[in-house]
């Protein structure tokens, strides 16, 4: 299946496909469970409640300050050398960073993992305006050479196999077929650190921002975005709002969360943080760097106080990790850029509950992303919240609030709830059902298409005790 067919109007198709693929079972079955065993390990020594509720209350200050904090990191930005852009939505966004781009003359840019990027399809915007980007990320490489999108927040790539990747090298690069994973790499390394050395422009995400110092931090295992940040002499960093933290003591334990949460690890391979553009005594670094800050509909959920927890997120994909459904069915299941428990959860803003109002429904509410949710995110309790407001009046903070409202549905539970108020007409109502049980229809919409339809009892219970108690008394 092709990139553009995935979208999440058509998520029961489409997970109805992935269960019927082995294949696409068989390496989440095995990627899922080691990721599982690797977060349990690494939380081992660790008073894992007390640290949750410590990343929990930094986020929940952060957010609680928020407008002040932005204020905050882009004055210590700018004192940094640091430009800051501010933009309201993701089309807004593109159109900085493809100015900013133009503007230095860019034709190739290389770019470090950013699903914010994704969120706002950069890439394509980019293209259309004759500027190719690369990623540079090992994950976001295949799936970009693949066209694909990622299906996984952390790791892109998760959806393949060896062989499935060696494939896609050998189809697209020429390289020669082997399934040994160092040579691969290596191979792909090779590529790209041309492509490093040809950049124009290097792009990349931010996992915390830091109003307090004006600082960048940037987490990552593969040395890609220390490449894109330092080789190309413009760096465009990217970023929604609700990435800022106060002080910069309240990294290290967001950090120690999230590379646990992520990957299973005490520390991840580089974690970079940005202070401004270079200096003029230093022999490295670029010489200009941006910050663009992105809205895109986080705002419209900061004024809503439960849906507000969303933009907690630290990005760190254990909820998916841990969901019966993601892991079975995959990340392109959904059709959004942010699949598994967080996506149903914050796509609904982004995209607007017409086009995913199948995304709450996405879940067994069996609590597991909620439990090992790093900043407590009670992610069960947002997706009955959305799973209310589709149904709701329409007037919910949500675009699209209303849209699975059926009018007949609710004259029905309004009818139910009259006679269950009005005793002689529910005993009346329910001796007229049971009279005419034979005409009870056999479908009733989607209730029954895994069920069989409920017809009312030839006798009620209130008849069957009375006439128990005649026949007692005679």
């Amino acid at each position: 299946m092709s990139v553009q067919e995935y979208t999440p109007q058509a998520f029961h198709r489409q997970a109805h496909d992935a269960l019927g693929n082995p294949q696409i079972r068989a390496n989440f079955r095995k990627a899922m469970g080691g990721l599982m065993d690797k977060r349990r390990e690494a939380f081992a020594e660790w008073d894992l409640e007390t640290l949750r509720e410590l990343g929990a209350n930094i986020r929940l200050r952060a957010l609680a300050r928020l407008p002040d904090l932005l204020e905050t990191l882009e004055t210590n930005c700018q004192a940094n050398g640091i430009q800051v852009h501010w933009a309201e939505d993701g089309d807004e966004a593109c159109r900085l960073i493809a100015k900013l781009c133009q503007e230095h003359g860019a034709k190739q840019v290389v770019k470090g993992k950013s699903m914010v990027s994704e969120e706002m399809h950069l890439n394509a915007y980019l293209e259309k305006a004759g500027i190719k980007a690369l990623e540079s990320d090992l994950g976001e490489y295949l799936v970009q050479l693949n066209e694909q999108t990622p299906s996984h927040i952390i790791m892109p790539a998760i959806h393949l196999n060896t062989d499935e990747i060696s494939t896609i090298l050998h189809d697209k690069t020429g390289l020669e077929r082997s399934r040994d994973v160092d040579f691969m790499t290596a191979a792909a390394r090779a590529q790209m650190r041309e492509r490093f050395m040809a950049a124009d422009v290097g792009i990349s995400g931010v996992n915390f921002a830091v109003a307090e110092t004006g600082t960048l931090c940037l987490v990552e295992n593969e040395g890609n975005g220390r490449m894109t940040t330092t080789v190309p002499t413009v760096h465009i960093a990217v970023t929604g709002i609700e990435k800022v933290v106060e002080h910069l003591r309240d990294v290290p334990p967001l950090y120690a969360l999230l590379s646990r949460s992520a990957t299973g690890q005490n520390v991840t391979t580089y974690f970079n943080m940005i202070g401004g553009p270079r200096k003029p005594n230093e022999h490295d670094g670029p010489r200009e760097v941006h910050l663009v800050l992105v809205d895109n509909g986080r705002s419209r959920i900061y004024q809503d106080n439960e849906l507000l927890d969303t933009l907690r997120c630290i990005r760190c994909g254990a909820c998916m990790n841990h969901c019966p459904v993601y892991t079975r069915v995959g990340g392109h299941s959904y059709g959004t850029t942010y699949p598994g428990p967080i996506g149903s959860i914050l796509m609904p803003h982004l995209m607007g509950l017409e086009a995913t109002k199948e995304l709450p429904s996405a879940s067994s509410l069996c609590g597991a992303c909620g439990e090992v949710c790093p900043v407590k995110i009670p992610i069960p309790d947002l997706l009955v919240r959305l799973r209310q407001e589709a149904v709701g009046e329409g007037r919910g903070n949500v675009p699209g609030a209303g849209v699975k409202r059926n009018r007949t549905e609710v004259a029905a539970w309004k009818g139910w709830q009259w006679l269950a108020t009005h005793p002689r007409a529910w005993r009346s109502g329910t001796v007229i059902a049971g009279k005419l049980r034979a005409l009870t229809p056999s479908k009733l919409g989607v209730w029954t298409e895994h069920r069989t339809a409920p017809k009312p009892a030839r006798t009620t219970l209130h008849a069957l005790i009375k006439r128990h108690r005649r026949e007692t008394n005679s």
